[in-house]
C-alpha cells in the first residue's frame, strides 16, 4: 500500500450492532472527535472498536485472538441484544472532502452453538470507491465447503487480502494511549505478560529509544520547549540510556533555589509531567489514527484548556490531517472556541434498554440555541452528560 495514500484517509462513518453498550448506532466522524458521556456509558468501549479492528488485522493476532483478549463474544455482545445476537462493525474510510468512500469494511461475528463453540464470521464484506457491489462477500462457496474458514477473516491473512490490503495496513497502524505513569516509574513491579499494543505506555521509553537519533532529538526539543512554558523550574529534557545496561531513560534538569540544576530521571517526575511528555510524544509520532483516553488526567486545568488547539495544530502532517479520537470528562478541554459541535459525540445511555445512543452535539436543537446564545461547547454539552442522580451521591453517606 502506498503510505501516503493510507495517511490521507480517515474513518468517516461507523456503524455498530450489538457491540457492548451499543445496540444499533450509526455515526459520522470528523478528523478530530471528542467523545463525552456519563461514567459507564461506553466511552472506552467506543474507542475499543478501533483497537479491535487493529487486533483483527494483525497477522500475529487475528479474529480469534482479538475476541479472546476481550473475554469472548458474551463480553462483546450488548446486554440488550435479544433477537439478533450477532455483533457487527462497519466502517467507511474516506479522503476528507471526497464525495464517496474509498473503502467500506464490515464484519459480523457470532458464537458457534455447537462443537468447539468458537466465534465465527456471520459476514465479512468489502466495498471500494463508493461502488454498491462488494469486492468481497463472505461467506463464499469455499467457506460453505469448509466452515472452519469462517473462524478467520480475510483481513488478517496476507494471502487473502491483496485486493484490499490498504484497509489492513490502515487498521494495523491504529495507535492508542492511556499512559499510566506508575508503569514507567516502577517497571519491575509490573513485570509480566504485556498487553497487545502497549495501551498503558509500559514500553513508552522503548518507543523513544527506537526512534532514530535525529527524529528523537527533534521531538524531545519540541517537547522541552512546551514543558518550559508550563512546568515550573523545568530546565531541559534529554534521552539518557543507562551506560552499563543500555536501559532507556529520560532525564530532566530542574532549577531550584541552590542555583545548581538537579538531574532527575523519569521515576522522579510527577505523574502530570510524565503524562504530558507521553501525550506530546504520541502527537508528534506518526500520522495514523490516534486514540486518546482522558488525556486531561493529572494535568492542570490551564494546560487542559489548550489541548484542543494543540491537537489541532499537531494533526497536520505532510500527507494531510491525522485523525484523532479522544474521550474526556473535562469541561476545560471542551471549552476552547475552536471546537465544532460536529466534532463532539454525546453518549446517551437508555436505562430501560441498557444500550447507549450516540448523538453529535450538532444534531441537538437545544445545544444549537445555547451556542447561539454565547455559551461554549463545554457549557452547552457537559450538563447533558451528568446523570440525574449525581446530586444524590453525597446524600447516601449522610
Amino acid at each position: 500500500m502506498p503510505a501516503k495514500y493510507a495517511r490521507r484517509v480517515i474513518i468517516s462513518k461507523l456503524s455498530l450492532k450489538n457491540w457492548r453498550n451499543f445496540e444499533n448506532v450509526e455515526i459520522d466522524l470528523e478528523d478530530r472527535v471528542f467523545v463525552v458521556g456519563p461514567n459507564a456509558s461506553g466511552k472506552s468501549n467506543f474507542l475499543d472498536v478501533f483497537k479491535f479492528l487493529r487486533d483483527v488485522a494483525l497477522p500475529r493476532g487475528g479474529l480469534q485472538e482479538a475476541i479472546s483478549q476481550r473475554g469472548g463474544i458474551p463480553k462483546l455482545r450488548c446486554l440488550s441484544a435479544r433477537k439478533e445476537t450477532d455483533v457487527s462493525i462497519t466502517v467507511e474510510l474516506k479522503n476528507p472532502g471526497a464525495e464517496y468512500f474509498t473503502w467500506r469494511y464490515s464484519i459480523g461475528i457470532k458464537l458457534e452453538q455447537r462443537g468447539s463453540r468458537e466465534p465465527y464470521l456471520v459476514h465479512e464484506q468489502v466495498w471500494k470507491d463508493g461502488n454498491p457491489t462488494p469486492i468481497l462477500d463472505r461467506p463464499n462457496d469455499a467457506d460453505k465447503l469448509d466452515t472452519r474458514r469462517k473462524t478467520q477473516t480475510y483481513l488478517e491473512q496476507v494471502s487473502a487480502n491483496q485486493n484490499f490490503r490498504e484497509i489492513a495496513d490502515f487498521f494495523q497502524q491504529v495507535n492508542y494511549l492511556h499512559l499510566v505513569p506508575q508503569l514507567i516509574k516502577y517497571p519491575d513491579a509490573f513485570a509480566g505478560k504485556k498487553l497487545a499494543g502497549d495501551p498503558f505506555g509500559a514500553d513508552f521509553l522503548v518507543s523513544v529509544a527506537r526512534a532514530t537519533p535525529k527524529v528523537r532529538e527533534i521531538r524531545l526539543r519540541k517537547i522541552q520547549r512546551a514543558l518550559e512554558q508550563v512546568v515550573p523550574q523545568f530546565g531541559g529534557l534529554e534521552y539518557r540510556p543507562d551506560a552499563a545496561t543500555g536501559v532507556p531513560h529520560l532525564q530532566v534538569k530542574f532549577n531550584h533555589w541552590r542555583g545548581i540544576p538537579s538531574n532527575q530521571r523519569e521515576d522522579q517526575f510527577s505523574d502530570g509531567t510524565l503524562r504530558l511528555i507521553g501525550l506530546l510524544w504520541s502527537l508528534l509520532s506518526g500520522d495514523s489514527l490516534l486514540l486518546l483516553e482522558e488525556p486531561e488526567l493529572s494535568l492542570h486545568a490551564g494546560i487542559v484548556s489548550q489541548l484542543a488547539p494543540l491537537i489541532h495544530r499537531l494533526q497536520k502532517t505532510k500527507a494531510g490531517k491525522r485523525q484523532i479520537i479522544l474521550s474526556t470528562h473535562s469541561e476545560a478541554l471542551l471549552s476552547h472556541a475552536s471546537i465544532d459541535p460536529r466534532e463532539v459525540l454525546m453518549l446517551v445511555p437508555d436505562t430501560k434498554s441498557g444500550s447507549t445512543q450516540i448523538l453529535p452535539a450538532s444534531s441537538d436543537k437545544q445545544i444549537e440555541e445555547l451556542l447561539k446564545g454565547g455559551m461554549n461547547i463545554a457549557e452547552a454539552v457537559m450538563p447533558r452528560t451528568r446523570t440525574r442522580e449525581t446530586h444524590q451521591l453525597l446524600m447516601e453517606f449522610q
